[in-house]
């Protein structure tokens, strides 16, 4: 999906940003901020939240960009990963303190129908690809992975939804996610 070319700009973006240069993290953000902002929005809901989040994504990257693991993962899967554990978070911290409005109810929000800024910004061959890969898991693997990083829950929500033990919703996710890799690659 990521060229090696780009696979290693993005690397040389990090190293940069490693070393404080505003300049290598405005054009990180510029690549990627569309595809963080779109996944915490399907997650978080609010458009508020998500663009809270995007800015905790982009602080942790300024902060430990040095740390990066190349052999773990691609820059745009830490950042999808960095992403989907802050919009949980941000998500985890709303349900324990939920804002209320005017007359003592939480509000609610409603998912817009609109194609959200990641969907517009993935090329319709990547999401064919990825459609694709998808079709190639079991359902039982397929639906467990729609549920963590299309609908944002964690591996014991999950669980509890599922009523499958969590070190078996880990394990299945785990595998999914590897046949996934193998798929793309």
């Amino acid at each position: 999906m990521v060229s090696n070319s780009d696979a290693q700009a993005d690397r040389r973006l990090l190293i940069g940003i490693a070393a404080r240069s505003t300049d290598s993290l405005s054009r990180l953000y510029d690549r990627y901020a569309p595809v963080v902002y779109g996944l915490a929005r399907r997650i978080v809901l609010t458009a508020e939240d998500a663009e809270e989040v995007v800015q905790d994504v982009f602080g942790q990257v300024w902060r430990d960009a040095a740390r990066y693991e190349p052999g773990r993962a691609t820059v745009g899967g830490w950042l999808v990963v960095l992403t989907r554990t802050r919009a949980i978070d941000r998500l985890r911290a709303k349900r324990a303190r939920p804002d209320l409005g005017a007359g003592g109810v939480p509000e609610t929000t409603v998912r817009s129908r609109e194609p959200s800024p990641e969907q517009l910004s993935i090329s319709t061959e990547q999401v064919s690809r990825l459609r694709d890969a998808m079709t190639t898991l079991p359902d039982t693997l397929r639906s467990l992975v729609e549920l963590a990083y299309f609908e944002g829950l964690t591996h014991s929500e999950i669980a509890e939804r599922t009523r499958l033990p969590l070190g078996t919703v880990k394990t299945r996710l785990r595998s999914a996610m590897s046949a996934l890799r193998e798929v793309l690659a």
